[in-house]
């Protein structure tokens, strides 16, 4: 996935201007420079898996998000999916100034359910945010983490083949934890497949089944949560501490351990994200 973005970098380099770049400095226009959001990668979601994805910021872990999602086009190539992935989020819909029991309903209308569904997962839907009687309190005077509980309910309570979830799941106690994670497995027991991204590497590591390790846009890991999110640890300790060599050596060993897939689609039978 490749950007074109604004840059003011030739502006501070000397020898570099001209005609061109005085009109963009009268206009007010930087040039644009390509970004490489997501380097090329190819990997197979298979049903009934949770997903966990890690990375440091600008690693690329939103946009692939986003590409599966469908809110992005690939620059190149394609995702294949079995159904329409849902990417839980229904801040848009979302109003401040109403209380949670209000915004309930909103939010599911905003993902298509009909009244007699909303009423139907009511109960359900306040019962995994855990507000108790702060779901009539209006949503302004909740904390970060009772707003994300709350938004996560409301996503949730649609049953979708194919469900991502991108930074919703690092604030809430554990009881939340515990209810978010029945219902994740719940919905990987209906042959569905879940997308996590978070920063949490504990959440990463009780909620998912597999996780990848992104950097700089491109896809490191793909394995087992635990020894993933340990190899990630490692790295990131390194270059804490100023060890750049050493985390370069992680990061080109990660990459290697990587295993090509051949991929087959088929008119019947696509799934490939």
């Amino acid at each position: 996935m490749r950007y074109h973005v604004p840059s003011t970098e030739a502006q501070h380099v000397p020898g570099r201007g001209g005609p061109s770049s005085l009109a963009r400095k009268v206009l007010g226009r930087a040039p644009l420079v390509p970004v490489d959001a997501l380097n090329r990668l190819s990997l197979v979601a298979e049903h009934g898996e949770s997903i966990g994805i890690v990375g440091r910021n600008g690693s690329g872990k939103s946009t692939l998000m986003r590409l599966i999602s469908g809110q992005s086009r690939p620059t190149g190539g394609a995702v294949y999916a079995s159904s329409v992935p849902v990417m839980l989020g229904v801040n848009a819909a979302l109003v401040p100034e109403l209380s949670g029991d209000h915004n309930i309903v909103l939010g599911c209308l905003a993902m298509g359910l009909t009244r007699a569904e909303i009423d139907d997962k009511f109960a359900s839907i306040v019962d995994l945010s855990g507000l108790e009687k702060a779901i009539h309190l209006p949503m302004r005077s909740y904390s970060s983490g009772m707003s994300s509980r709350l938004r996560f309910a409301i996503a949730a309570s649609v049953d979708p083949e194919i469900l991502l979830i991108d930074e919703a799941l690092n604030t809430g106690d554990a009881q939340f934890r515990e209810r978010s994670k029945e219902r994740m497995d719940e919905l990987r027991a209906k042959a569905g497949s879940v997308f996590l991204v978070s920063h949490s590497l504990s959440t990463i590591k009780e909620m998912c089944t597999r996780t990848l390790w992104l950097d700089r846009g491109d896809l490191l890991m793909d394995g087992d949560p635990e020894s993933v999110t340990q190899a990630y640890l490692e790295y990131t300790r390194h270059l804490t501490k100023g060890n750049n060599e050493t985390a370069a050596r992680l990061r080109d060993e990660a990459r290697g351990s990587l295993t090509v897939t051949e991929v087959e689609a088929r008119e019947s039978r696509r799934r490939r994200a």
